[in-house]
């Protein structure tokens, strides 16, 4: 099915202890495991929140961005239990993208407002906030790398990039990367959704994005010094609805709708072989993973059910699968 912008509108701490040899550490370590053991495996958002991204940093917390008025809502793995702690712009605005770095700030990726916004992910604090694109951009997804955030805009063919300073400072708004995606890249008409979910490679040396344009839904490399993008061969596969994708130990997850799919990438990202398809009684549309531990989390988007004030949504998680 192709997403386009009439479409996309319409939807609307853990357990350790000192380690020791012998019989005390299978006792830690089975201590530990029946601790993980019972960390909920379902993450209630509130009613009508529609989520889209997720995000885990090095802590034991989520978050996640509303499609309705752009708020963040963080919540404790360990418990389930969270709060908004950005309320957004209101009416007409997103969070579409998010992502959290090592030094507790959260990239949000602001869909048709052309915002990025980044704020404390501790107080929700705003940090900065930048204008990108053009009149008809769609700020995406956003991944971050040790030396900046990259966002993706879902119906132009460009990637954002906020450059971090010698010490991760933030750029001003003139510092802010524009990059024509090039080389193989194929983009779609104007109004259909191409650009999606962004990762980095497993060397951190270049891009992997996600077009669900090209070929019935595709898997490139990007340079992000010079936007050329080469795409990766999978076979017969398709990831036309392929959205929030994050890369663990050189394993690419891409949820689609109903299944979740593992990539197996090489070090560099320019080749990679599906190795997993999976469903879950726990799915309804699964939009975006991450990764925390030996768990896969993913929340659901409940496509194409439009979403009320009492829509329920959440999140889930699963055994690494790969």
């Amino acid at each position: 099915m192709t997403t386009t912008r009439r479409g996309f509108l319409g939807l609307g701490a853990a357990l350790g202890g000192a380690a020791v040899l012998g019989a005390g550490q299978g006792t830690a370590r089975a201590a530990d495991r029946r601790a993980k053991d019972a960390w909920p495996t379902t993450i209630n958002l509130p009613d009508g929140f529609h989520p889209a991204d997720i995000t885990i940093g090095k802590q034991p917390f989520a978050y996640f961005g509303s499609l309705l008025g752009g708020a963040v809502y963080r919540a404790s793995l360990v418990s389930g239990q969270g709060e908004v702690i950005y309320p957004g712009l209101g009416q007409g605005y997103m969070a579409i993208g998010v992502q959290v770095d090592d030094r507790g700030r959260l990239f949000v990726a602001g869909g048709w407002g052309r915002t990025i916004t980044v704020i404390d992910a501790g107080s929700g604090a705003v940090l900065k906030t930048y204008q990108v694109g053009l009149p008809h951009s769609c700020v995406n997804h956003v991944t971050v790398t040790p030396d900046g955030a990259w966002f993706t805009d879902a119906c132009n063919g460009l990637l954002f990039g906020l450059p971090f300073g010698p010490d991760g400072s933030l750029p001003d708004e003139d510092g802010v990367v524009t990059l024509e995606l090039s080389g193989e890249w194929v983009q779609g008409a104007q109004d259909i959704i191409t650009s999606a979910g962004v990762a980095p490679t497993p060397d951190g040396r270049a891009l992997m994005v996600i077009n669900q344009s090209a070929d019935g839904g595709s898997l490139f490399r990007v340079d992000k010094t010079t936007g050329s993008a080469r795409r990766v061969p999978l076979g017969d596969l398709k990831l036309q609805t392929a959205n929030g994708i994050t890369v663990h130990d050189r394993v690419l997850y891409a949820p689609q709708q109903t299944e979740l799919t593992a990539i197996r990438l090489n070090s560099a990202g320019d080749s990679g072989r599906p190795v997993l398809k999976l469903t879950d009684p726990a799915f309804d549309t699964p939009c975006a993973a991450a990764v925390y531990r030996d768990r896969l989390y993913l929340t659901n988007s409940r496509f194409p059910l439009p979403p009320t004030p009492t829509t329920k949504y959440n999140a889930v998680s699963i055994p690494l699968p790969v």
